[in-house]
């Protein structure tokens, strides 16, 4: 491989993050569809991420999306502020983009983010049949506060202090 075919392969690697825009409205629903639609079966219906307004969401500035330069949006991540939290309310990576730590660096964003705005933690939300976030949550440092029953979900709630 030449000089120039490594850097274009670590160009291809870079991922940007940044707020996401109205034309940006379709691959964000995609991608939860994609990410979630493996959930339906066992949850009984489609979860709330899969019939999320995402138009709405981008419109008051509450999704941001990671990019690279060859594959566009590869996943996303809503957060706003509410009272001293943070409140992370839907994250997805498309199954094209697992395994490049694109999840971990939208959570990271976050958390940065709720830092710079002087708030003191971050609270997220996962239901209880997406049994692998109920053990990456509290590997990036998220603690189980609560269980409860909420629109017909059972969800299993997270705080991380900042």
């Amino acid at each position: 491989m030449s000089a120039k075919d490594d850097i274009g392969a670590i160009m291809n690697d870079i991922i940007n993050i940044r707020p996401a825009q109205d034309a940006d409205g379709e691959a964000v629903r995609a991608c939860a569809h994609e990410a979630y639609a493996q959930y339906v079966a066992a949850i009984g219906r489609k979860p709330a991420p899969m019939t999320a307004d995402y138009a709405g969401l981008i419109a008051a500035g509450h999704v941001h999306v990671a990019t690279d330069a060859q594959s566009g949006v590869l996943g996303f991540i809503v957060f706003y502020p509410d009272g001293t939290d943070m409140v992370l309310e839907n994250i997805a990576v498309r199954s094209v983009a697992m395994g490049r730590g694109i999840g971990k660096r939208l959570i990271g964003f976050c958390e940065r983010r709720a830092k710079q705005s002087s708030l003191t933690a971050v609270r997220l939300y996962t239901n209880e049949k997406m049994t692998e976030n109920l053990s990456i949550y509290p590997h990036l440092g998220y603690r189980e506060i609560e269980r409860r029953s909420e629109q017909g979900f059972n969800r299993v709630f997270f705080v991380k202090d900042l």
